[in-house]
């Protein structure tokens, strides 16, 4: 028994223990950017219909390309740990390089789609007028920031790499902290800044034209270019980086090193890119069920994605330590830190679940007081409590697989998952039914179909991390 105690304390709780530290401040990061689109909704929402609407409308066409950008460049994450594991400490600068060499150009294409490309779109879409050209104006905006945006995920990717993940949660809030004083700014122009600060504002500041949506896109910009220009300063001037003196010398674009980024990170991007696209393709199907179900499912899904912070930053920080783990060439005991982590990721689901049980009336109320949409968003968090387990666990084994490496297979897996198993399922079971067994389930059928989509690709990513794991231990032994 003191042997099970004293393996469990100088083990499991301390990977525990560090994968927690590693995964806290990812959480507060995220929740940092998130809310920037907090801000953004609610700055827009009190200046007129049309700028919240253009904002809305525009954030569903450029946050999927960010997330995109950062999916792709979270692959630089397990090559850093890998190779500061292995201590090749003089491999890691020129990786980096490339990387920023990738987000440069990730970040202009993705500039030059949204300034070529929305006008086509809006009008495919049907989007009246006026909301198009706000929309437009706003995006063109965000275009600019969008360089910036990339750049900085390449350098967060690198310093969680080194363990270090402290320094996206202060850059985040930093980010945060410029982004709010520019939108009011810029939205409301000098009459807001008068009727909140009063009348004592130079005459230049109160004749600041009040830009709405167009001022919300370059308060965005703003904001990403400054936690840009940050972290590049952060990782020049701190101590916890001078082994590595990244900003010694710029490397060219080499092929090798930017094939190795792109395999292993773009199936990355097109993973979180389905997540999106899931989600987005749901909104669109129930909205023909009206405006009460349209409302209580956007309440729901907006409660569990912040519950679902948790979760992921626990799974970007498996990544980190299982690279180092493969990187020190510790193969058993990578596999052990994959599954304690695991293990970790079914406690904080149990845990969101009970906060969602426990909380979810007295929340709804604050998002809505109208009873309609109050009672159905209860019962679609019933069913978010019970798939908190597999979305915990497909996300985390997600994780631990980037470690590895392994990127390609959990694309087909998140593939097949959500699109055929959750979209396909969810639709069949929301409106069309089964037959003589039963009839269409409505919103509640969409959420049954992403139950059985995150649960089936939990089983063939726990099927994928026990291959792989095991094949690596195989290898090192026979070598």
């Amino acid at each position: 028994m003191g042997r099970v105690l004293n393996r469990f304390r100088s083990v499991y709780w301390f990977e525990t223990r560090q994968l927690v530290r590693l995964a806290l401040p990812i959480c507060g990061a995220q929740l940092a950017q998130a809310g920037m689109s907090v801000v953004d909704v609610m700055m827009t929402g009190r200046h007129s219909a049309t700028s919240l609407a253009a904002v809305s409308v525009g954030s569903s066409l450029w946050m999927p390309l960010m997330l995109f950008m950062t999916g792709t460049l979270m692959g630089l994450t397990p090559i850093v740990a890998q190779l500061l594991g292995g201590q090749r400490h003089g491999a890691i600068r020129p990786a980096v390089h490339q990387a920023l060499w990738i987000a440069l150009v990730l970040g202009l294409l993705s500039a030059l789609l949204l300034w070529s490309m929305v006008r086509p779109i809006f009008g495919m879409m049907d989007v009246p007028g006026q909301v198009a050209h706000a929309s437009a104006g706003y995006l063109a905006a965000v275009a600019f920031g969008m360089p910036g945006i990339a750049l900085f995920q390449a350098l967060r990717a690198f310093s969680d790499g080194m363990n270090h993940t402290r320094p996206a949660l202060w850059i985040s809030l930093i980010g945060l902290t410029i982004n709010i004083p520019a939108n009011y700014a810029l939205i409301y122009g000098g009459d807001g800044l008068v009727s909140l600060l009063g009348p004592w504002l130079p005459d230049g500041v109160q004749q600041l034209p009040a830009l709405g949506a167009l001022g919300c896109g370059i308060a965005t910009a703003l904001s990403m270019w400054t936690m840009a220009i940050a972290m590049a300063i952060y990782t020049h001037r701190t101590r916890h980086y001078q082994g590595i003196q990244l900003w010694q010398r710029l490397a060219l674009p080499k092929w090798r090193g930017i094939r190795e980024l792109l395999v292993v990170g773009v199936p990355i991007g097109v993973a979180i890119f389905v997540e999106v696209t899931l989600f987005t393709l749901i909104a669109l199907f129930i909205a023909s069920f009206g405006e009460v179900t349209v409302g209580a499912h956007q309440v729901a899904l907006s409660y569990t994605t912040i519950l679902f912070m948790l979760p992921m930053s626990l799974s970007m920080a498996l990544t980190v330590r299982v690279g180092n783990t493969l990187g020190q060439q510790r193969m058993h005991h990578a596999r052990l830190v994959a599954w304690n982590g695991i293990g970790v990721s079914v406690a904080v689901a149990v845990l969101n679940s009970l906060v969602l049980w426990i909380t979810a009336a007295p929340v709804i109320t604050l998002y809505t007081s109208n009873q309609a949409i109050q009672s159905l968003a209860l019962s679609i968090i019933a069913l978010a409590a019970i798939f908190q387990l597999s979305d915990s666990l497909q996300v985390n084994l997600a994780g631990a697989l980037r470690g590895y490496k392994d990127t390609r297979v959990v694309m087909a897996i998140t593939v097949l998952s959500y699109w055929l198993v959750g979209l396909g399922g969810g639709h069949w079971l929301g409106a069309q039914g089964m037959g003589g067994f039963c009839a269409p389930l409505g919103v509640h059928g969409y959420w049954i179909g992403l139950i059985a989509g995150l649960s089936t690709a939990a089983i063939l990513l726990a099927w994928r991390l026990h291959a792989i794991s095991r094949r690596y231990i195989s290898d090192q032994e026979s070598a």
